[in-house]
């Protein structure tokens, strides 16, 4: 494989995505706190969703890389060591808060830093932090007194925003996120599914860097970061995944670490030409080892908004697999169910279930399992996906699965 020019399988390509997302070979067998970093380090983010009709996400996408790891240990690490924190990518997110200065950077030229794609958002964040100087002022005094979630803000105005792309209920949400985006505030709790805001100096460690990058530095990290997640990417991809919205001369960074040799094009077979990926130096050596019999597949759950599949035309184009978030249809559109996780076996995304946590009964209750046309009907496979399953249950705290009749003929003895 030349590095001037490279060229791989579709099959190679897939799992060196796999691979680099933590989702190839064994599980750790206790996973620490220092792992979960680790995860998110290579991730670059997870993002953060609260609904929990089975977990909530970012839950699920931490323990199909980790297994049976504790929550706890990410509350400590967000609220207590703050080797993490909340922020938005533009999706609520957890990110590492080593990782600050990325975010200074963007924090210091909001809402400027939001890229020419997003001139609109940018256009509506100027003009409401404009016509809002006395909101800004009567959260940020309120918030000197101490945390509050949203509805312990007195004499602040409630009136609905129904304006733009920016999708938020009252003035008052909408201001605390333009604070956030500005660095002024930070989500320093939960109270349920409640964020709690507070003010950011006080929140964050005195060792977080505030160093603030130039544009030009920070493109050249978050692209690096976004290729090195991805495994390959192309410039929309590098965009979606991370951080989105912010790039404001991608092709010209990538032309630039392209001629460092940092990354190189990677041409896959059975894509367009038109598709042009991009891969670090460092993940060449990988994905050359990628056919070998080294690689270890495993089978995973993934939640909604996990990261391999976060971008829905990436997922088709690599995977062959259309994946709809069904839970914000109406009932009588849902093809498959209303929380609906991919089975991924391997480099395929060979299924997906419909699950519901009956947290009174401990029960786990499977509404159906669907398998993909291609998918293997072979008894070990089906065997894996019902361990898989009860491994889940485990962690969610149920004892027992229980399946209803809409399952796959060729996994029916494997799942009941």
């Amino acid at each position: 494989m030349s590095r001037e020019r490279l060229t791989t399988s579709l099959k190679s390509l897939r799992r060196l995505a796999v691979t680099k997302q933590h989702l190839a070979g064994k599980l750790i067998p206790r996973p620490t706190p220092s792992a979960i970093l680790s995860v998110i380090r290579d991730l670059a983010y997870v993002q953060w969703d609260p609904i929990s009709i089975v977990a909530p996400s970012h839950l699920i996408s931490l323990w199909c890389r980790l297994g049976d790891f504790r929550p706890s240990d990410l509350d400590r690490l967000l609220w207590k060591e703050k080797k993490l924190f909340q922020h938005w990518t533009p999706v609520a997110s957890i990110v590492l808060t080593e990782d600050y200065p990325l975010y200074y950077s963007l924090m210091s030229r909001y809402p400027q830093s939001l890229s020419s794609s997003w001139e609109t958002p940018r256009a509506q964040a100027k003009r409401f932090l404009a016509e809002h100087s006395e909101l800004r002022k009567k959260v940020l005094n309120e918030l000197r007194k101490g945390p509050l979630q949203l509805s312990g803000f007195k004499d602040t105005p409630r009136r609905k925003w129904s304006g733009g792309q920016w999708t938020f209920g009252t003035d008052v949400s909408l201001m605390l996120f333009h604070l956030l985006m500005s660095g002024k505030v930070m989500v320093v709790g939960h109270r349920g599914n409640q964020n709690v805001w507070g003010l950011s100096e006080p929140f964050l460690p005195r060792w977080v860097d505030r160093t603030e990058l130039s544009d030009e530095a920070f493109e050249r990290e978050a692209a690096q970061r976004a290729i090195r997640a991805l495994g390959a990417a192309t410039p929309s991809e590098i965009h979606y995944y991370f951080v989105r919205g912010r790039y404001q001369n991608l092709r010209a960074t990538l032309q630039r670490l392209q001629d460092e040799s940092t990354i190189h094009r990677v041409t896959v077979a059975g894509l367009s030409t038109r598709d042009e990926r991009y891969i670090h130096d460092r993940d060449v050596p990988l994905l050359e080892s990628m056919g070998s019999a080294a690689w270890r597949p495993r089978m995973s759950l993934l939640p909604p908004f996990d990261n391999l599949i976060c971008s829905t035309p990436r997922t088709s184009r690599l995977f062959g697999f259309d994946y709809v978030r069904e839970q914000f249809l109406p009932q009588e559109k849902r093809k498959y169910g209303t929380y609906v996780l991919p089975i991924l076996w391997g480099e395929r995304l060979i299924g997906r279930i419909d699950p519901r946590l009956d947290r009174a009964r401990g029960e786990l209750l499977v509404n159906a399992v669907h398998a993909e046309p291609d998918a293997p009907r072979d008894r070990e496979v089906a065997s894996q996906v019902g361990e898989t399953i009860t491994r889940f249950a485990t962690f969610l705290g149920a004892s027992k699965v229980t399946y209803t009749s809409r399952v796959p003929g060729a996994w029916k003895r494997s799942l009941r």
